[in-house]
């Protein structure tokens, strides 16, 4: 199968700047979506989800820090590299760039040899790191299946810590922490911290996020709920919270486990 052209999003204010872009990419067989200010650039990598994002800083409505600004903020969109063509070179416009999560900075005016340079190696940075991504989230995906299927598999079988993971199965969606579960079982949250560590090399409170990731996995795969509710029915206060633990625990975000998820019932749906 014929593999599709990448899609670079051009975003610059000046036309025939523009075009001049669009005209060299078209030629190099890159599919390209234009926008003429920050405002446009933002609906549009949202909207299209280009493999590269080329921007200009000094923009209309919104400037290219802004814009940089808010897709680093929206997980789906972080990931896609970022470059500054920049009228103004100095170092401090470079750091400023580099600091706010450019993923490259070119000065105008530059060749045009130069601009696929810089593309060609955030391109294949991304197939790197995407290549890994789709790996972690494989891996994780078949674990999780697991637990899925038997939620008490999450906890190791160790009959010293039945009442510790009984509490926790029972009370996990309820926001409980380890003083919670040390309460419970009768013991002080420092010696149940210490004998959980021996036990088991994980601390209570690790025990806790672990049996509330099996959950959410459940319902970002079962329930047409928005992450605000699942992080709710999940006792968490807000879906900021939620959604930074879920991406710490499992090294991406939550709107990503749930697009892989319809994905694979897309291709076994098409397949049966």
């Amino acid at each position: 199968m014929m593999q599709s052209a990448r899609k670079i999003l051009v975003i610059e204010d000046n036309t025939s700047t523009r075009n001049m872009y669009l005209d060299s990419l078209v030629i190099e067989g890159f599919e390209t979506i234009a926008a003429e200010n920050g405002l446009i650039g933002i609906q549009q990598a949202q909207a299209h989800l280009p493999d590269i994002i080329l921007c200009d800083i000094f923009l209309p409505l919104v400037d290219g820090y802004e814009v940089l600004d808010t897709l680093k903020q929206d997980p789906v969109t972080a990931i896609i590299p970022f470059i500054f063509l920049a009228d103004s070179g100095t170092k401090t416009d470079f750091r400023k760039a580099m600091d706010r999560g450019a993923d490259d900075y070119l000065s105008k005016p530059f060749i045009v040899e130069e601009l696929l340079n810089a593309i060609a190696a955030r391109l294949q940075n991304r197939d790197t790191f995407l290549s890994s991504y789709a790996a972690n989230l494989e891996s994780a995906f078949k674990l999780e299946q697991t637990a899925i299927a038997n939620p008490k598999l999450c906890f190791k079988s160790v009959p010293q810590l039945k009442k510790v993971f009984d509490f926790i199965e029972t009370h996990y969606h309820q926001g409980i922490s380890l003083c919670d579960v040390a309460e419970a079982v009768g013991y002080s949250p420092a010696y149940l911290t210490n004998r959980v560590g021996k036990l088991t090399g994980e601390t209570v409170n690790r025990w806790i996020v672990k049996r509330r990731m099996t959950a959410a996995c459940l319902l970002l795969e079962t329930k047409n709920q928005t992450i605000e509710e699942i992080a709710t029915s999940l006792g968490y206060q807000n879906a900021c919270h939620f959604s930074r633990q879920f991406r710490q625990y499992y090294g991406f975000p939550p709107q990503v486990w749930r697009k892989n998820c319809i994905n694979r019932l897309m291709c076994e749906a098409s397949t049966s």
